[in-house]
Parts: C-alpha cells; sequence; structure tokens
C-alpha cells in the first residue's frame, strides 16, 4: 500500500510514432501512413521475399490481414489474398534521421537533460517545468506536440501523460492507441480503474512471458492481484524485482529523467546479429573469437584487465517453433583478471560448449566486467611462463598496428572460413560503450 501524497506529482509524456518503420515507408513513397498497407520485410540481399522477416507493418496492414512484428515472411497472404499489401525493404538511415528529426522537435518544448530517447521510435519528455509554456492544460500541449510532428515529418503519434514515467508508459501502451486522439492521462487516483483493471500481465511494461507465467504459478493472474500481493512474498521469489513489480502494479516510479543514472560498476562488450542462422560450431566459435578479441583491445585500450566474463547467445527464431525451447543462454565467469585474448577467449569458448546444445545461433555477445587497472601480467603457472610473456607483448603490438592502420589491417586466417566472412572484424567495431575500438 502506497500512500500517493507523498509520492512525486510530475508531467511526463510517453510519445511513440505510431508504427514507425512503414510509417517512414509510406512517407518515402509519397503515401498516407494510416491509409496504406505496407510492410517492411528484412531479408538478405538479393533473397526473395519469402525468406524474410517482417519488421514493421502499417496499422491499416495488421487490422485487415492480421500482420505482426516478427512474422515470417513467407506466412503473408498471397497477392490474390491482399492485392493492395505493398512489401518494402528497410532503409534504416532514413529510420535514424526521422528519429533526430522527432527528437529536434522534443527539443522545442523540454530542456535536453528532461528528454530521454527510450528507442528509435519512443521518447520520454519530463514536461513538468515547461508545460505551462506552451497550454493552459497538459492534455492540450501533447495534441500541440501531435501536430507539430505531423505538420512537420508526416507521422502519426500517441502519447502517454502520467505524473511519473511508469503511468505515463502504460498510458500509452494501454489506452492511447485506442483512444481518437491518441491521447491518455493517467493520475495516481485513476490506478484502480485502469492498472487494476489490466487483465494480461504480458501487456504491462517490464512484465514478459517468463515473468508473467511465474507470476501464475504463485497464484497472481492480473495486475488487481499484483497490488494485493504481500510485497514479502514477491521479494522472496523475484528478489529486487518484485519490489518493482510490486510499485508498478500500484503506478508508483520515483525516477526522475534529469536525475540520470550512473553505474558504478562500467562494462565493456559488443554484440552482433547474424546474417543467417549458424549450426557449425566451429564458424559460431569464430565468431566468439572475433568479438571477444575486438572488446579486449578496448580495455587494451584503457589500460584495464577484467575479471568477469560475460556470454550471451541469442537462438534463431525457428528455435522457437519447438515446445520448452531456450531463447538463448546468457551465461558469467570469475576468472583470473587478464587483458591477454588467448586467455579470454579459451574462457568464452569453455563457456559456450557447456551450454550449447546443438541450437540455430543468430545473435553473439560478449562483455567484459569487473575491470581493474592493468598493473601486472598474472601468470598461470600450468603454463609456459616466456609464451605468456609473448602473448600479451603480441596482443599490445598488434593493437599498435591496428590503432594506426584500422581494426581490419590484421585478420586471423580463421576469419577467412567459409560461413565467417560475414563477421569480418571491420565489422564488429563499436558495441555496447562506444563506437571504436580505442576510444
Amino acid at each position: 500500500m502506497y500512500d500517493f501524497k507523498y509520492e512525486p506529482h510530475r508531467i511526463v509524456f510517453m510519445i511513440d510514432n505510431k508504427s514507425f518503420f512503414a510509417s517512414c515507408e509510406a512517407l518515402r513513397l509519397g503515401l498516407n501512413p494510416m491509409k496504406t498497407c505496407l510492410a517492411v520485410i528484412s531479408r538478405q540481399q538479393g533473397a526473395n521475399w519469402g525468406s524474410g522477416l517482417i519488421m514493421a507493418a502499417s496499422p491499416l496492414a495488421k487490422k485487415k490481414y492480421g500482420l505482426h512484428n516478427v512474422m515470417r515472411a513467407r506466412d503473408l497472404p498471397s497477392k490474390k489474398e491482399a492485392p493492395d499489401l505493398m512489401l518494402v525493404d528497410p532503409h534504416m538511415n532514413l529510420y535514424i534521421k526521422r528519429s533526430m528529426q522527432v527528437l529536434d522537435i522534443f527539443r522545442k518544448y523540454a530542456a535536453d537533460e528532461d528528454i530521454h530517447m527510450y528507442s528509435i521510435d519512443e521518447g520520454m519528455i519530463d514536461m513538468t517545468d515547461s508545460w505551462k509554456l506552451f497550454g493552459d492544460d497538459p492534455y492540450y500541449v501533447a495534441h500541440q506536440m501531435q501536430k507539430d510532428i505531423h505538420d512537420t515529418l508526416g507521422l502519426y503519434t500517441t502519447c502517454g501523460i502520467g505524473e511519473n514515467p511508469v503511468l505515463a508508459k502504460l498510458a500509452m501502451d494501454i489506452e492511447a492507441k485506442h483512444n481518437k486522439s491518441m491521447i491518455a492521462f493517467w493520475h495516481y487516483i485513476d490506478v484502480p480503474d485502469t492498472i487494476w483493471r489490466i487483465p494480461k500481465l504480458e501487456d504491462v511494461w517490464g512484465i514478459n512471458t517468463r515473468t508473467a507465467n511465474h507470476l501464475r504459478r504463485i497464484g497472481i493472474n492480473n495486475m488487481y492481484q499484483l497490488a494485493h500481493t504481500d510485497p514479502a512474498v514477491l521479494k522472496k521469489e523475484f528478489g529486487i524485482i518484485g519490489e518493482q513489480l510490486f510499485a508498478e502494479s500500484w503506478g508508483v516510479d520515483r525516477s526522475v529523467i534529469r536525475e540520470k543514472y550512473h553505474p558504478k560498476a562500467k562494462s565493456y562488450g559488443n554484440s552482433q546479429v547474424l546474417q543467417r542462422d549458424y549450426y557449425n560450431q566451429r564458424e559460431i566459435e569464430i565468431v566468439i573469437r572475433e568479438i571477444g578479441e575486438q572488446v579486449a583491445a578496448r580495455i587494451r585500450a584503457h589500460n584495464l584487465q577484467t575479471s568477469r566474463i560475460g556470454l550471451y547467445i541469442g537462438f534463431s527464431l525457428s528455435e522457437l517453433a519447438y515446445v520448452d525451447s531456450r531463447p538463448g543462454f546468457n551465461v558469467q565467469r570469475t576468472i583470473t583478471p587478464t587483458n591477454v585474448n588467448h586467455d579470454l577467449v579459451q574462457a568464452l569458448i569453455a563457456l559456450f560448449r557447456n551450454n550449447w546444445q546443438g541450437e540455430a545461433v543468430r545473435c553473439i555477445g560478449v562483455s567484459y566486467g569487473r575491470l581493474i587497472p592493468d598493473c601486472s601480467l598474472q601468470l598461470n603457472i600450468l603454463e609456459d611462463p616466456e609464451l605468456q610473456i609473448k602473448r600479451y607483448k603480441l596482443d599490445h603490438v598488434i593493437d599498435a598496428v591496428r590503432k594506426k592502420y584500422g581494426f581490419s589491417a590484421l585478420v586471423k586466417a580463421s576469419s577467412l572460413a567459409k560461413g565467417a566472412t560475414a563477421i569480418r572484424r571491420s565489422k564488429l567495431v563499436g558495441g555496447h560503450n562506444g563506437g571504436n575500438a580505442y576510444e
């Protein structure tokens, strides 16, 4: 139970560009995004339409033909069944450009520190200190922003308004998209009539299928039941996530956008979505090694060593068709502090072999955490010390060459193996903490 009078009462807008990718494509073709049947298909270059996935579909295509994101293109209705359905390739540079233009419009209404781009098509704006400059009512100001975006870019937007970020997000997701105005305003006082009436747990921001199933196993089937569950039970089952779930069920969120979170423990990582499904163990391990060495170069550039490695393997969507299939695995391991390629790659490969069961791999990520200054080389007493020192020195020499001539200046022979050419080092520069291997 929360006493709302002690909670923050702010004015937060959550704005979503409706069917963003599909809308950008319709506008590129000079069409109305709301009156066009269109699907954006991701496929390999030169492949037929049936081999791809639906990245986005226009509202009319979803309503008329039941299309949804990540649906297989081969499951689309035939040309005879859907003569007005247009299929187009994605243009990511266009989407990024439009997203930046939407951000520029946000900046007309609020300061940069009060804006948080939640994703390429969603933005959160704390309007507490600025909404009165543009009208007498937050609802009117939201409508004015929608009109500004539409008149400037042609995009349609939905807007959730709330007294905190979670209320704004839920108002947008649950109600705004169904309103004619595409705006919804949720207050704390509305919680019993809004959040508690959400019947499906998966419809709530932050509750995925796995969490929802866990909640059902302990007798919680909807948001009302979640709000009236003993918080101690939730904490026992979910840890700190349980406390967050309970707070969300009451519409409580004390975060303030301008108070940015700065993690105490920095880590470095990189990930790669592969261009096709990988089944061959050797090819997968080549990719792991390439990413692992690229991230290792980054920590060496900052004179750091890692004592905690992480490996993420995401499986192909085809694997999810099987009952009880895993979406992938995300594992970590504590190691002796090092930044030597050989040692790091060996540990990553061991993690992979211990957890992979032959599934089709589509995404690979590597992270190094628990970083410490690179003050000394930790030698393994079971290995030749001279060989370990040579590896350490060789890594730094190679780093110096790549820093001068580019990361792809030196490529190991295994990188040229059949099936590995799609993930050459030159395509792996960048990642979670920046866009260059030598920040």
